[in-house]
């Protein structure tokens, strides 16, 4: 591309995420449509003057600290949709990245009128207003002159009406038309090449790459390079995107900016050196060096602006982080956690916490003013007391160790506030970690409230004030959650994945988008997970108090179940004084459930709380069944015959007895289709 096009507006790294506005530019947000003949048929299109039409639909404003210049077009704030509208249908379509600037060129000369308009000038030193008397379409530039009154702002002296004349006479009067922000005419005429000029500097400021050109054009670039791109535009600017993850793709642009540059310059400089010196087989091994390195960048590029696999790229480095073990010196370091510390909390807590046993040998006692300076310096077998306070944390409990995290009171009492958009509250990898009598509250967050990614971590007695999703257990981790409460989740309250094992006792989950979500686990790579749910009270949910995802082909095994229903025996509905065995899953029952024919609960004289504990246990049942005939069909087809058709011997069901389900808004239990 031309250099004027790579350096407009600052085209570094930088402005390829998005970055906060410049003072007074673009800064209020502008929800009007984009306008109607900017998408005309190809043949109306031409008529770009359209001079029948009165009124404009955009909006306008003056840049802040700037009233003396004339009120300018409001377009930087479009949406989603009509930028991806505009660079699919209209500008980009199915062009190849060669053909990038060929394609915009014919989008401008349909839609931007040629002269006559006017336009601020707008750089990172000054801002000057200019009229435009023509366009150079192939080059993406127009050709300007100073306005008359002549009018500039400058953070320097120096840029007078002689001075901006011999700055425009080098530039021949040339200038990009992303530097351009036009002046707006409540005519309606302008409101095409306000809406032109605005997606020409946004494709070059946060969708185009200077080594886009040398890719590979297998399939068109829209596709390849400009939906995702875009998508994660909006999704870092509407804080879907953890804020880690934001910073690792600054830097990985500005890294492969740099080695791209490098690249270059070498390739420029090998193209003059004799063929047989030394010098350039030197280079040649450095150039390629740079080029390998220069690949690995693109692809972990390519990595987080792929909407797919974006999540589990975030999730993978933060499951990395490393346990620090056992300290070197051997010993165990109790942590306590005090804003202020007084002599008689430090009494209470010699005598209830620090001095409990007078023949136990002496232990370091580190005192912190927070809770995050502490976890980070845990060790292997440490203890974290927190006293009674209102904490607030910016970071990210991650906690790779097993550790016990103890509040020193009622959890209303010990209260920890997570600020900052796009972290995980509490990230667990360690062994075996235990948290006790906190209260957690998360505010403007990506990711959930506490992820175990491995290990066990046991929660007893706290309370989740979530945010997003609630506790995320992932496959292979163990969470053991009793006594505690959740509730503010907008998604899950709790995600358990496939290969995971969860247990919940005597929690309340309330007041969330669904209660609890029990991931797709019939793929044949994925284990049954094993769930026990126990004296839980699940209300108050805005869709399920449990939902299963699972593939819409096993949506069959339903049918077929509803079918039968006269050919199967209904169970008894036993007596008061048989609650505790009415809550248990009969075996025989679960076995003939793996011939195809499963057994079905009269339900009549069964209350919403104790009907939702079979409802969940048949579904389950019904589910680890159809995972287990697949894996019996697999195995016949390599002769391979398995004789044990007993589902209790996959340990799924530890038990699901007793649990409440009140209020949720879709009932208590559910299925996800997808």
């Amino acid at each position: 591309m031309a250099d004027g096009l790579l350096a407009a507006g600052g085209l570094g790294s930088q402005a390829m995420v998005p970055q906060p506005e410049r003072t007074g530019w673009g800064v209020e947000e502008s929800t009007a449509p984009l306008e109607k003949a900017l998408f005309q048929d190809e043949d109306s299109c031409s008529d770009c003057s359209n001079h029948d039409k009165r009124g404009t639909s955009l909006q306008s404003f003056v840049p802040e600290g700037k009233t003396h210049f004339p009120e300018i077009f409001q377009t930087s704030q479009l949406l989603f949709y009509e930028r991806f509208r505009a660079y699919q249908d209209y500008i980009l379509a199915d062009c190849k990245a060669s053909e990038v600037r060929e394609f915009t060129a014919e989008f401008l000369e349909k839609v931007l009128e040629p002269s006559g308009w006017r336009a601020v000038w707008h750089t990172n030193v000054f801002e000057v207003l200019v009229e435009v008397t023509d366009v150079d379409f192939a080059a993406l530039k127009a050709v300007v002159r100073l306005a008359n009154p002549y009018l500039c702002e400058s953070q320097v002296s120096a840029f007078t009406l002689e001075c901006m004349n011999e700055l425009l006479d080098l530039k021949e009067h040339r200038l990009p038309l992303q530097e351009l922000w036009v002046v707006f005419d409540d005519s309606g005429v302008f409101d095409q090449t306000a809406l032109a000029v605005e997606h020409v500097r946004f494709f070059y400021q946060n969708i185009w790459r200077s080594w886009d050109e040398e890719e590979e054009d297998e399939y068109d670039y829209f596709v390849r390079c400009v939906e995702p791109r875009l998508r994660l535009h909006y999704d870092i600017l509407e804080d879907r995107v953890p804020s880690g993850l934001i910073v690792d793709y600054r830097n990985l642009l500005s890294q492969c900016e740099d080695s791209y540059r490098k690249f270059l310059n070498l390739r420029s400089s090998l193209s003059n050196c004799n063929s047989d010196s030394e010098q350039e087989n030197i280079s040649m091994v450095e150039g390629l060096k740079l080029y390998s390195e220069m690949e690995q960048l693109k692809q972990k590029l390519k990595l987080i602006e792929n909407p797919l696999l974006r999540y589990v790229f975030g999730y993978q480095k933060n499951s990395n982080i490393q346990a620090k073990g056992i300290r070197p010196n051997g010993q165990k370091v109790t942590h306590v956690v005090s804003s202020t510390m007084m002599t008689g909390l430090l009494r209470s807590l010699l005598r209830d916490r620090l001095c409990q046993e007078p023949c136990k040998e002496e232990t370091e006692i580190q005192f912190h003013s927070d809770p995050l300076s502490a976890i980070n310096a845990c060790y292997e077998g440490d203890t974290v007391i927190v006293c009674p306070g209102h904490y607030m944390v910016h970071g990210t409990f991650a906690i790779a160790d097993s550790i016990e995290l103890e509040g020193y009171g009622l959890p209303d009492d010990i209260v920890i506030e997570k600020r900052g958009k796009g972290d995980t509250f509490v990230d667990c990898t360690g062994a075996d970690i235990k948290i006790s009598s906190i209260k957690f509250i998360q505010h403007d967050a990506v990711e959930g409230i506490l992820i175990i990614h491995r290990g066990k971590t046991t929660l007893e007695n706290c309370v989740l004030q979530c945010e997003t999703t609630g506790v995320t257990v992932r496959t292979s981790a163990e969470f053991l959650m009793k006594n505690s409460d959740l509730y503010g989740a907008k998604g899950a309250g709790i995600e358990i994945y496939p290969g995971s094992k969860c247990t919940l006792s005597d929690n309340g989950i309330h007041h969330c988008k669904e209660g609890i979500l029990i991931k797709d686990f019939l793929d044949e790579h994925y284990d049954i997970p094993k769930i026990s749910m126990v004296n839980n009270v699940i209300h108050n949910n805005e869709g399920y108090g449990v939902v299963l995802v699972k593939p819409t082909i096993f949506s069959d095994l339903q049918e077929n179940v509803q079918d039968e229903t006269e050919e199967n025996r209904a169970l008894k509905i036993p007596t008061s004084e048989e609650a505790d065995t009415a809550e248990r899953v009969d075996l025989e029952e679960l076995i003939q459930c793996t011939t195809g024919k499963m057994e079905l609960y009269a339900r009549s004289s069964l209350s919403e709380q104790v009907e939702g504990n079979y409802e969940i246990v048949n579904e389950l049942v019904a589910a680890s069944t159809q995972k287990g005939q697949m894996k019996k069909k697999r195995l016949s087809e390599l002769g391979i015959t398995q004789a044990d058709d007993n589902l209790m011997s996959q340990e799924m069901f530890v038990s699901i007895v007793g649990n409440h389900f009140k209020w949720n808004g879709k009932g208590s239990f559910g299925t996800f289709l997808f």
